[in-house]
């Protein structure tokens, strides 16, 4: 398994399974002289971390990060940056009567096509555990923006079939982050409880908007900002789409419609229809797009599957099994952490661009 690793000069590996004894990511690239410390990651990990509500898993993982390398009297140092999370909250005898069923939605079957094997315990290395790896050094990739000013800002924008307005500010709810008012928030968690209570789950959609974006990030042809971000964001676990700007809307709309003015009144354009990139380099307007989640595929509803033998069978969830009822809630953290490790590593490549970013 090769494909561990994201970025190009600021680049990560992550590594650990879900029921193993630690997790944890190697961050190489990031610039000496960055202020660090174990709170500013540990503080990020807080935001994904489950069993705090009813509408999340009840798998309770402080997710306490330590620094092992790569800071020293609290700055980075330009070595790599280790970062360990042990697992404490593991409970692998729950899987234990299913190991040998092929569980819908899940990797199981795939892992075993192409690895002759496959860590039953939690889902090993395809469990959204790995996720908190992406999280820990999104953290250090935002403290690297923030040093120019740049702001990533991710929220749930819906739910099943609810509409959301994408220009309400996100708030925060019982520890989830919403984008509309109080009203849609609640509408939200009725869904969620109501999918929980019949045993199912239910998808969403996680918006982000990066606001302080300066023009000219990205490089064109297979460096394209927004391909960068899509590849980032689809290889999220649960993530079954991505689009930018007016996304699949666009192809509903005329030129006239969807072309942004230029303008010298502050802005690049009058408006920001494509998102915040043209020909794969950031305008300078905000940079827009959505991540589509499709609902959890470990439910308590029977299911009917096949053994590994392909023998018929019926999956019936262990009693005590944790899962999300809805993975989007958690993945805002996620959907904003790997924003944040695209747009690191593309004002690091930008130093490249020109004589004059080296001066």
């Amino acid at each position: 398994m090769s494909s561990n690793s994201f970025g190009n000069l600021f680049r990560i590996t992550t590594w650990g399974e879900s029921h193993g004894k630690a997790i944890g990511v190697i961050i190489d690239g990031c610039p000496a002289g960055l202020e660090l410390s174990e709170n500013d990651i540990n503080t990020a990990l807080a935001q994904r971390a489950p069993g705090k509500t009813p509408y999340t898993s009840p798998r309770k993982e402080k997710d306490i990060a330590e620094i092992y390398s790569g800071v020293f009297e609290g700055k980075t140092t330009g070595a790599p940056i280790a970062i360990i999370i042990m697992n404490q909250d593991t409970d692998s005898s729950r899987y234990e009567p299913i190991k040998h069923l092929l569980r819908p939605g899940h990797a199981n079957y795939t892992y075993q096509k192409k690895y002759g094997c496959f860590d039953h315990r939690g889902g090993g290395r395809a469990s959204g555990r790995e996720t908190a790896c992406r999280v820990a050094a999104g953290a250090v990739a935002g403290k690297l923006l923030a040093c120019k000013g740049i702001q990533v800002v991710a929220y749930l924008k819906s739910i099943d079939t609810i509409e959301m307005d994408p220009v309400v500010k996100p708030r925060d709810d019982a520890g989830l982050v919403f984008c509309p008012d109080k009203d849609a928030a609640d509408k939200m968690m009725r869904a969620i409880n109501k999918a929980k209570a019949e045993g199912d789950s239910l998808g969403g959609v996680v918006e982000f908007i990066v606001h302080n974006v300066p023009a000219g990030l990205g490089d064109p042809v297979y460096e394209k900002l927004e391909a960068n971000l899509a590849r980032a964001m689809l290889s999220i676990p649960a993530t079954k789409g991505f689009e930018i700007g007016e996304g699949f809307h666009a192809a509903r709309m005329r030129g006239s419609q969807h072309n942004d003015l230029f303008t010298n009144d502050g802005h690049p354009t009058t408006s920001n229809h494509a998102g915040g990139t043209l020909g794969g380099i950031t305008t300078g307007m905000p940079l827009i797009g959505r991540v589509a989640f499709k609902p959890t595929s470990s439910i308590k509803k029977p299911q009917a599957t096949l053994d590994d033998q392909g023998n018929p069978q019926t999956l019936v969830l262990p009693e005590g099994s944790r899962h999300d009822p809805c993975v989007a809630i958690r993945a805002v953290p996620v959907v904003s952490a790997m924003c944040s490790l695209v747009l690191a590593d593309a004002l690091l490549m930008n130093q490249c661009a020109t004589v004059e970013h080296l001066r």
